[in-house]
Order: structure tokens, then C-alpha cells, then sequence
């Protein structure tokens, strides 16, 4: 659920960029992108519940439709309508514009990008937190890296945190 809602809030976000830059063939695509995440939406991995997922999806219908309202407003309204929106919220016409969460864009984990003597080789995923020797072990460890260098000996490890790992033999 996590993962739907961050895809959902970085639409959001983008959609809502878009709008004040009147870019409007991309709000239709940051609004593919969340029907997207709602049609592949499967709950996740692990024990949740259906309350979790239902509030989920209300979640992502409520902002796909408010931000598809200035392009399509005769459908969005209806929608809106049907799908019992405008008891919980208000009519469409005086719903706020949705708010994107910080806290939803949140990652737990972050991509850096891996060279062995200042040449892309691949990339990984870390832990957020990591320190610099997780970093280092990590890396140490990964195919694109071992790949490489071919069992020779590793003179240093650059590691600029959040950022790529590079190693150098």
C-alpha cells in the first residue's frame, strides 16, 4: 500500500505542477500514471486489510477525479456522484484541490549507482539509512561490481552517500 500511495502522491504532485504551468497533455498523463497504479493495485505483499486497501483505493479515486475535473468535468462529476464522493466530500465543484503527503513520497530505500574505477557498472538499492561501510559491503558484494574486477585487489571505495559507489582497483 505504501508503494500505491507514493505513485499516487507523485502524480499528484506532478499533475498539480503541470496544471500551474498549463502543460495540460501532461495532467493526462499523470492521470494515466494513477489509473495505472489503480487497475495494477493489488494490495501488496503480506497480511492487509481490506479496510486498508478499500481506503487506498477511495484514496486514489477521490484525487484521479479532482484532478481530472478542469479537463473532463462533465464525467468526473458524474463519477463523483456515483461512486458516493459527494456524500463523504461535497459536491466536485467545491471540493479543495487534493494535497499532496510528504510523508506518502517517502522511500525507504534509495538507488545509487555503482563504478568500478569511475565507470558506470550497474546500480543498486540500500537501505536508506545506511552508513558508509553498509555502502561499501553492499557494493563489494553486488554482481556489476565482482563482475569487474576480476578478484583483483581494491585500492579504495568512493562512497558518496545517497548518491553512487565507486571502486577503485
Amino acid at each position: 500500500i505504501r508503494e500505491f500511495r507514493r505513485g499516487i502522491h507523485l502524480a499528484l504532485k506532478q499533475a498539480s505542477y503541470d496544471y500551474e504551468r498549463m502543460q495540460y497533455n501532461t495532467v493526462v498523463s499523470a492521470c494515466m500514471k494513477m489509473l495505472n497504479l489503480l487497475e495494477g493495485f493489488s494490495g501488496g505483499q503480506g497480511a492487509v486489510s481490506i479496510n486498508a486497501m478499500s481506503q487506498a483505493i477511495s484514496e486514489a479515486m477521490s484525487v484521479l477525479l479532482r484532478v481530472l475535473y478542469p479537463v473532463a468535468p462533465h464525467v468526473t462529476h458524474a463519477l463523483w456522484e456515483d461512486l458516493g464522493y459527494a456524500t463523504q466530500h461535497g459536491d466536485l465543484l467545491t471540493a479543495p484541490w487534493p494535497v499532496v503527503d510528504e510523508a506518502a513520497l517517502e522511500q525507504d530505500e534509495i538507488e545509487l549507482v555503482l563504478q568500478v574505477n569511475g565507470k558506470l557498472r550497474g546500480h543498486m538499492r540500500a537501505p536508506k539509512t545506511a552508513g558508509r561501510e553498509q555502502l561499501e559491503q553492499l557494493a563489494l558484494a553486488h554482481d556489476a561490481v565482482t563482475r569487474y574486477t576480476n578478484g583483483q585487489a581494491v585500492k579504495k571505495v568512493v562512497v558518496v552517500p545517497g548518491r553512487l559507489v565507486n571502486v577503485v582497483v
